[in-house]
């Protein structure tokens, strides 16, 4: 049985010996904790031993893909991990370190069902966490991951003969060269990588030298102190240095990785940075020529020019917004057979014959390197230009404890609908519509929206808000929202402003 958190602390007989498994770490898709203040070794093997036992009830091929990030606790917490696998009777295939899309790739590549990847993705060091799956390209969603939890938490992990644990030599290379392909670049084009010392620095540029960029290295010395920031394309900081980089060095665009590989952010050739749901807007419009009548996801924190925009709707796109998080987004993709999805976290989902369905920040890396050898008299700054004017802001997020942000949202949602029922308006507009599928997207009569949802990986509550009008009305329609969450006492101060 695990215990419960609170009879468990660091630096302790027990510590050493017996499971520590923080409840709030198993999440809607993947699984975080601060370690070792919320999980400790014996936990982490206990979660393999109920992965395993998970895997065993699903009828599952008891074989698994199992990889790290470049973190410095990141290969103790696979190995324990690989102990609890293995006492459950799976067959471990350890690939070493990784990127996350490394690890889903070689699911494919060896032709194994399961995999976990050991990554706290973009979360800064302190954090802990697991990737997993079992139904290629997807990975857990909520019902898979409450599954879990009851297993671990109950201790009803099976142990079972038959385990063990291979290392497989390869598969870096193998990834790369499927991301590469038979492509070379036939237009000049300058590019800075930017990594942030994660775990990408070990595979970004040589894979865009690999096709023919020449490229302009940002902080691709690996280095799991993170000297300079937390590798994390969303965030200002790390925009901003990409920005600097550029005009610095009179690169073409810039592209930046998280800590796990799965995002890609890009600033353009002026130094501009562009979110990553424009990024988007310009991705579907390109392959939209390529394959007319294609069918995109988005999710509930992206443009609305998805569904607005005229040249999208000229090649007779179809766009679904959805929830926010990579499984949901996953699942959705192929779902409805779609042709990639779009997240404003920067994780894009090319499904055949772009991708296989999950998410890779290598592979957008590549087919933005394609799109603009597509268009080899444009610039990054003219594709962006090219997009309808909004004004948006960027991801930003109010502190709110694990244990109250659902409860927290589920007030502000009820606020919100209720402010629409009663004819209220925000931002001096009617309130056109209210989408609930992932917290409130409200949507004003002009089309411009503000949207407030739970955070799936941290302690906080998420903001978006978009105007196609003004700056102006994009502060006002912060300000109208932020109003409404501001009547929460358990919600603390924004990780970033605009």
């Amino acid at each position: 049985m695990v215990k419960p958190l609170t009879t468990i602390t660091p630096n302790t007989w027990a510590f050493l010996r017996d499971p520590m498994i923080a409840p709030t770490g198993f999440r809607e898709y993947d699984a975080r904790w601060q370690y070792p203040e919320q999980i400790n070794l014996p936990g982490m093997t206990a979660l393999g031993l109920g992965l395993g036992t998970q895997i065993h009830r699903h009828r599952i091929r008891p074989d698994i893909v199992v990889a790290n990030d470049y973190r410095d606790y990141s290969l103790a917490i696979k190995n324990a991990l690989i102990l609890g696998l293995i006492q459950a009777g799976i067959r471990v295939h350890d690939i070493g370190t990784a990127l996350s899309p490394m690890a889903y790739f070689a699911q494919f590549h060896l032709d194994v069902p399961a995999v976990a990847m050991i990554t706290a993705s973009h979360n800064p060091n302190g954090w802990t966490g697991v990737k997993m799956g079992f139904e290629r390209p997807l990975t857990h969603g909520p019902a898979e991951m409450a599954e879990l939890r009851d297993i671990v938490l109950n201790g009803d992990g099976e142990r079972r003969a038959g385990g063990g644990c291979e290392y497989v030599a390869g598969i870096r290379d193998a990834y790369l060269d499927d991301l590469a392909r038979d492509f070379k670049m036939t237009r000049k084009l300058k590019v800075v990588c930017a990594t942030g010392n994660g775990t990408a620095a070990a595979f970004a540029p040589d894979l865009l030298r690999s096709i023919g960029v020449d490229v302009v290295e940002r902080h691709t010395t690996l280095d799991y102190a993170f000297p300079h920031y937390n590798p994390n394309p969303e965030a200002m900081e790390m925009l901003h240095d990409m920005s600097d980089s550029v005009r610095a060095s009179g690169a073409d665009l810039a592209l930046g990785f998280d800590g796990d590989g799965d995002r890609c952010g890009v600033v353009d050739n002026q130094g501009k940075e562009i979110f990553a749901d424009k990024v988007g807007i310009i991705m579907a419009r390109d392959l939209s020529r390529l394959h007319q009548n294609a069918v995109f996801v988005a999710d509930v924190k992206s443009t609305g020019l998805f569904a607005s925009d005229p040249e999208l709707r000229a090649n007779g796109v179809t766009v679904d917004y959805w929830k926010t998080g990579h499984s949901h987004m996953k699942r959705r993709v192929r779902e409805i057979g779609a042709l990639a999805g779009f997240e404003k976290s920067g994780h894009y989902f090319f499904a055949e014959p772009v991708g296989r369905g999950y998410d890779c920040g290598m592979r957008v890396a590549v087919e933005i390197c394609k799109l603009m050898d597509r268009n080899p008299d444009m610039k990054m700054s003219d594709l962006r230009d090219a997009l309808p004017k909004t004004w948006s802001t960027p991801t930003m997020s109010p502190y709110a404890a694990d244990a109250d942000k659902y409860d927290i949202l589920a007030r502000i949602v009820d606020k919100l609908a209720a402010l629409a029922d009663e004819g209220g308006k925000i931002a001096g507009r009617a309130i056109a519509e209210l989408i609930t599928v992932n917290g409130a997207r409200v949507i004003l009569d002009n089309g411009g929206w503000g949207l407030v949802r739970a955070s799936s990986n941290t302690p906080n509550l998420v903001v978006v808000c978009e105007s196609p009008e003004s700056e102006e009305e994009l502060r006002a329609i912060f300000n109208g929202i932020d109003a409404v969450i501001r009547t929460e006492e358990g919600v603390g101060d924004y990780d970033q402003t605009f």
